[in-house]
């Protein structure tokens, strides 16, 4: 098996078709298969940075291949939706791109974008026959004391120090080497989604910075990483709750490896 998180879940609400509407309670379970994967072009925005030496060019021929074997083995899963690490606020912008991609504009998926949003999501929807994919990425509510601090330059570096030097530094864990160099993607996506990884992973949002107090909120870390990672993906989620699907159907969630 090329993943071991298969996950079935009983939702606690039925996905909604529209925003507005309420929502009963589901019997049967829906099944997700979800999948961590790097960010394909390596916009180093997230706390862990990729080197330049540890980059690679998905785009290439050997990656290109690479992805569509590991498209193939995942269509096993027959997913009836994908989700996508893609903002929800530029759905229309996704779903264009998408329909230009099964009219033949740009064509082949080499000439897409790098990002795993199209290599991926693009690749697995056009072979399902989906007519469209769906963004749920979204942004964390912040407490207006956070947002406060973050509009204060001393404030915002007493942070920052803290951040990158704390009592805890020698905790973190460290994400590792990237296989996808020396052996290939496919080991790689095993290596970030295997379980004891994604644990450790996660732990490190509950130290050093998480400690974080200031002189007038001595529950800074704790409410910044309440609004950057809890509420974002809970948002997240709620988001995947609005994809119209009927119980027992099978999702397919693609979302970035988180660092």
């Amino acid at each position: 098996m090329l993943f071991r998180i298969i996950i079935t879940l009983s939702l606690i609400f039925a996905p909604l078709a529209g925003f507005g509407e309420t929502s009963a309670p589901v019997k049967e379970p829906i099944r997700v298969v979800t999948l961590g994967t790097f960010h394909f072009h390596f916009p180093n925005l997230d706390a862990v940075k990729v080197s330049d030496d540890d980059k690679i060019d998905v785009l290439s021929a050997d990656y290109q291949r690479q992805l569509e074997d590991i498209c193939q083995q995942l269509m096993t899963f027959n997913p009836t939706h994908i989700v996508v690490e893609h903002r929800v606020t530029k759905q229309n912008e996704l779903t264009k791109a998408y329909s230009n991609y099964l009219a033949g504009q740009p064509g082949l998926p080499a000439a897409l974008p790098p990002g795993e949003v199209y290599q991926f999501g693009f690749r697995l929807a056009k072979k399902s026959g989906h007519k469209t994919l769906f963004a749920a990425d979204t942004w964390g509510q912040m407490y207006p004391n956070i947002e406060a601090v973050f509009n204060d330059k001393t404030k915002v570096a007493e942070f920052g120090r803290f951040y990158k030097n704390n009592p805890d530094t020698s905790l973190r864990f460290d994400n590792g080497e990237p296989a996808y160099k020396s052996h290939n993607i496919a080991t790689e996506l095993l290596r970030l989604n295997d379980e004891q990884h994604l644990k450790q992973s996660l732990g490190n949002y509950l130290i050093g910075h998480f400690k974080f107090e200031s002189e007038d909120n001595e529950y800074f870390g704790a409410d910044f990483e309440t609004g950057r990672w809890f509420n974002r993906n809970l948002r997240i989620f709620r988001n995947i709750q609005r994809v119209p699907a009927a119980p027992a159907t099978g999702f397919w969630l693609s979302l970035a490896q988180a660092t």
